[in-house]
């Protein structure tokens, strides 16, 4: 029998379903170890400390990537910029400052780019163009993909952090490796 669309190729319910669940739990396990060297986990938890992120949250982006976290992509609502401010506020500053050296900084903002880079000095790798709320999954998914190619960056390396639910969205259009929302990532309350 043939399996349909969206059947994930799990064991059926058929006759032998009991021996094929075996044959795939023992599969499974073996693809994926229960245990990492504890010296793996004592540099995984110190990474996560350098990027000011817990450690539960980068366990689970590194396991679902498959990679490190190279680089963090901030929306300019995560970044609480406004029509008529294009500077960060000073504590985003300072989480953004504190990220130097450990993670390119990324920003995705939906006016004026050149004016929030210049108003940052040091704080960003690169300001782009956000894709806006009309624009389709595709066009998003576009967008997004020439901003990474800008830096050169790779989608499963880099970590989305936003502060919408439109935003949250990017994640999945550009296949990032994440999203952590903005008043978790910068420790504000919502």
């Amino acid at each position: 029998m043939t399996a349909g669309i969206g059947h994930n190729g799990g064991p059926t319910m058929e006759a032998g379903y009991r021996w094929r669940k075996h044959v795939w739990t023992k599969a499974r396990a073996e693809l994926i170890p229960n245990t990492v060297p504890l010296e793996i986990v004592r540099r995984r938890v110190k990474r996560a400390a350098a990027l000011g992120i817990d450690y539960r949250t980068y366990a689970s982006i590194r396991a679902a990537s498959g990679h490190d976290v190279v680089a963090f992509l901030f929306s300019g609502n995560a970044l609480d910029l406004r029509s008529r401010r294009v500077a960060v506020p000073d504590g985003i500053g300072q989480r953004l400052h504190d990220l130097q050296g450990r993670a390119d900084r990324l920003a995705a903002v939906y006016a004026m780019p050149e004016a929030v880079a210049g108003a940052n000095p040091g704080l960003f790798e690169l300001v782009s163009q956000a894709p806006s709320f009309t624009e389709s999954w595709s066009a998003t998914a576009r967008r997004l993909t020439e901003l990474l190619a800008a830096k050169g960056a790779r989608r499963d390396e880099v970590v989305l952090v936003s502060a919408t639910s439109v935003e949250t969205e990017w994640c999945g259009a550009g296949r990032l490796a994440g999203v952590i929302p903005a008043e978790r990532f910068f420790g504000t309350a919502g």
